[in-house]
């Protein structure tokens, strides 16, 4: 609505400039400081709306105590193949050993190929499993890991090694 009042003024400015010399030595001058008030202005403005407000901040809930990766037991895991050659279904239960109940856990599996007994490390890798597991229960979990190989250098006989590497649990409420 401003530019409304603003666009005529400037054209009236601009024109009497030109104009008249005079009125061009005085007007330069006002408008620099003009200009440079409404900068200011701007900026007083820009800089109160972006602030934050005096809110604090919610404090995030303080992780479990006493569940550790030891407390989670990993059973009857199972490695197939997947459609992709470097893709592999995982299979298992998790049994919740603690008196916490679980979130989450990170599930590391080291893929080695060992063909007459010299093992070859292919690779690891790290899956969320996303399971809401009550203190001494037990529940299936599926995933799929993907390791980094050559198609000439599938593994033959592959052997897996797997590891609980993190776990969150449910704060107690």
């Amino acid at each position: 609505m401003a530019w409304l009042v603003a666009l005529p003024l400037g054209l009236a400015i601009v024109y009497l400039a030109a104009r008249y010399g005079r009125f061009r030595n005085w007007i330069e001058p006002v408008l620099s400081i003009a200009v440079a008030l409404g900068l200011s202005i701007a900026f007083l403005v820009w800089l109160n709306e972006s602030a934050p407000d005096e809110v604090p901040a919610p404090v995030p809930a303080e992780p479990a105590q006493g569940l550790t990766a030891a407390d989670i037991m990993l059973q009857d895991m199972a490695f197939e193949p997947s459609q992709t050659r470097r893709s592999y279904r995982v299979r298992g239960t998790a049994a919740n050993a603690s008196d916490t109940t679980l979130e989450y856990f990170r599930l590391t599996v080291t893929l080695e190929d060992c063909p007459q007994g010299a093992c070859r490390r292919i690779g690891d890798d790290t899956a969320l499993i996303l399971l809401r597991l009550q203190a001494g229960q037990s529940r299936p979990f599926e995933t799929f890991l993907t390791f980094p190989y050559r198609p000439d250098e599938a593994p033959i006989a592959p052997k897996w090694s797997y590891r609980v590497s993190e776990v969150r649990g449910a704060a107690r409420q």
